[in-house]
């Protein structure tokens, strides 16, 4: 169990100081016939425990998480530290956060604090143990929620503080001798020297380009530094309530913050996921998402801590989700690993930024269409209770590094439009289609259950996690490489010897990969070039290289452009393994490259056989398989290879066919 509470987790965030009291009680027992299990309470209570510095008001929680408890509803309780009360940025204004530009930010929206203010972490520690004293052996109490959706809006501040702050981490980082940071950043160039820690800024907006050692550097604190609000928080509530467990919800792949750090300190990965119902393929993106959090947890299962029921309000065009996308939706985090499943909200606001947020409990009440299906399916997690807990299975690994996502997106490149989510989705899609199952691993993890690894791009690799892939193939695994790879160390400089005379691309993978890049050719917007394999010809857009195959054999050709006849794909044998390299964005010609090295690896489909467009994973416990089926089609399709012995926990019987965006979810004796 990823808490206490038996079966998946049903529930929504809660905000009660919205209304009246006397809608309490009735709330709760609404949420009972729904099937509720859990609520996240207090995530933006601040200003209501606390009124003033010494003030404290904890009243209306008390009666709150007795009445919950009454109801047989668990609790995950917030320390309610992502938006500071009006009293406290008035007293302490210098704890607002302040843009490149030095715009210090406003009261008046959340998340309004700089990330390193030892002001702002005090009082959200001091507030955090307040709260775990108070409610820490509540009967009702499940699970720790911090904070929210940490760099949500502010990800990074540029005050004075924060540049001390910056300057301690740098310190930390180069043990305290500055020539270690010169040599980092560079420094040479453009006479950037540093004599002292005292003498560096944050990078605030410059006449020109900024430094990318020290942009790089001011992503890994930034993200730190949110870390650490994090953990300060985490500290107090493991002193004061050790058994409870803690959890703070991630925004899926997101750029801002190395979640590998991250995950490391929570005791649940949760998630919070808003796909487009307007995009017909993003699902496709929100299944990458949550292997990610599956991976992120090594495996565990994790927890859905938000999804809209409906529509969201903050796109330019909001469109609902019909009743069946929003159950399919749902059921597709479970089959992904997700043992619970909770929305943004439970009752619609009525005031406010989010008032026209779908909820589980609609405007118009227990007449309307949405409190319906909120009650409908909360009945249907409950027949798939007893899928809690169990794990999925993958041999396939993609490579994410936050390290190399950042320096590969910074400025002065050969292209500005290589964005490394694109590259990895575009990969991802492939394998989704097929239904392989995959999991997400950092560039130090453990390679050696896999049987196929990809990296869509590593153009930050070191010299030692190139070792690591290097001995991945010669012992028998596969791996396929995407462009621009290889190409700068951990620092972000280019991988060449102090002398200058032994380098080229792609650095400490040449050997692995078989080739050797002269040059890269950036394609024109608007433009691409042929790429021929296996006699079909395939469009590349964006990226392409001067490529020569040293020990690599030849699998695409470039066809069309100036490279024409120059390779485009290789092969390279590698011990008992072998090695792909892309050199260009293939697009979705990527399918031909990655089906044979699916092929060579020996790897297929959980279930083979089944319709397009139909989605299929597999979670096991010790004694049975569990196939989730979900039929992403607007129509309805057969189902010829459902399991033989297997029966339909949705249903109690084994179907045939499955609706327009139908569920099926089968289970197995192992």
């Amino acid at each position: 169990m990823i808490t206490r509470v038996e079966g998946l987790l049903y529930g929504a965030d809660y905000n009660p100081e919205q209304w009246p009291e006397p809608v309490w009680e009735r709330d709760a027992k609404l949420m009972r016939e729904a099937g509720v299990n859990i609520v996240t309470l207090g995530v933006f209570s601040w200003a209501r425990l606390q009124p003033s510095e010494q003030e404290w008001d904890f009243g209306w929680l008390d009666r709150l998480m007795d009445l919950f408890h009454a109801h047989g509803i668990a609790v995950d309780l917030a320390t309610a530290t992502a938006s500071p009360p009006a009293w406290f940025v008035r007293q302490y204004p210098r704890t607002l956060p302040v843009t490149a530009d030095g715009v210090r930010l406003e009261f008046g929206s959340r998340q309004h604090y700089c990330p390193s203010s030892p002001v702002y972490r005090a009082a959200a520690a001091r507030l955090a143990r307040t709260i775990a004293e108070r409610y820490g052996k509540h009967p009702a109490l499940a699970l720790w929620h911090i904070h929210n959706e940490y760099g949500d809006h502010v990800t990074e501040c540029f005050c004075e503080e924060s540049a001390r702050d910056f300057r301690r981490w740098l310190r930390d980082r180069y043990g305290d001798d500055i020539e270690r940071l010169n040599f980092a950043w560079g420094a040479e160039f453009w006479a950037q020297r540093y004599s002292d820690f005292e003498q560096i800024e944050p990078p605030r907006t410059a006449p020109g380009p900024v430094n990318p050692g020290q942009l790089l550097d001011w992503r890994r604190f930034s993200s730190a530094a949110l870390l650490a609000c994090f953990l300060t928080e985490r500290a107090v509530l493991k002193e004061v309530t050790p058994e409870v467990p803690v959890t703070t919800n991630f925004m899926s792949m997101m750029k801002d913050l190395d979640y590998w750090n991250w995950a490391e300190h929570e005791d649940l990965v949760s998630d919070d996921a808003y796909p487009d119902p307007a995009d017909p393929t993003a699902h496709v993106p929100a299944a990458m998402n949550y292997d990610l959090m599956r991976s992120l947890g090594k495996g565990r299962p994790w927890l859905l801590m938000e999804q809209a029921p409906s529509a969201v309000s903050w796109r330019a065009v909001n469109v609902p989700k019909p009743p069946d996308l929003r159950r399919l939706w749902s059921l597709q985090t479970v089959a992904r690993g997700a043992d619970g499943v909770l929305h943004f909200q439970w009752r619609a606001s009525r005031a406010g930024a989010e008032k026209f947020h779908s909820a589980l409990l609609p405007h118009g009440g227990t007449e309307s269409r949405g409190w319906r299906e909120t009650v409908r399916f909360g009945g249907e997690l409950q027949r798939l209770a007893e899928v809690a807990g169990s794990r999925s299975e993958s041999a396939v690994a993609i490579i994410l590094d936050w390290n190399s996502w950042w320096a590969l997106e910074a400025e002065d490149h050969p292209s500005a439009r290589i964005r490394l989510k694109e590259q990895i989705l575009s990969w991802y899609s492939v394998l989704h289609a097929r239904n392989v199952a995959v999991d997400f691993v950092p560039p130090n993890g453990e390679l050696a259950g896999y049987r196929l690894v990809l990296a869509p791009n590593l153009y930050s690799v070191s010299t030692h996690d190139a070792e690591r892939l290097t001995r991945y193939v010669h012992e028998g695994g596969r791996l396929v490489c995407g462009f621009f790879s290889g190409i700068v160390d951990e620092l972000d400089h280019i991988h060449q010897s102090t002398d200058g005379l032994d380098g080229g691309y792609p650095g400490p993978l040449k050997g692995l990969l078989g080739v050797a890049v002269d040059e890269w050719w950036p394609v024109p917007d608007d433009e691409a070039v042929e790429v021929e394999i296996g006699g079909r010809i395939h469009k590349a857009a964006r990226w392409s290289e001067w490529l020569d195959a040293t020990t690599a054999s030849v699998v695409g050709t470039y066809s069309s452009g100036p490279l024409a006849g120059r390779p485009a794909v290789t092969r390279n044998a590698f011990g008992a393994g072998a090695a792909w390299y892309v050199s260009c964005d293939l697009g979705t010609g990527i399918a031909a490259v990655l089906d044979e090295a699916l092929t060579a690896a020996g790897v297929g489909p959980v279930l083979a056989d089944l319709p397009a467009g139909v989605e299929v994973t597999c979670r096991r416990s010790d004694s049975h398989s569990y196939y989730f089926l979900l039929n992403h089609n607007d129509c309805e399709v057969s189902l010829a290879a459902v399991p033989s012995g297997t029966i339909d926990l949705l249903t109690g019987s084994r179907p045939s066919h499955l609706a327009a965006h139908g569920v099926a979810v089968m289970k197995q004796g192992r």
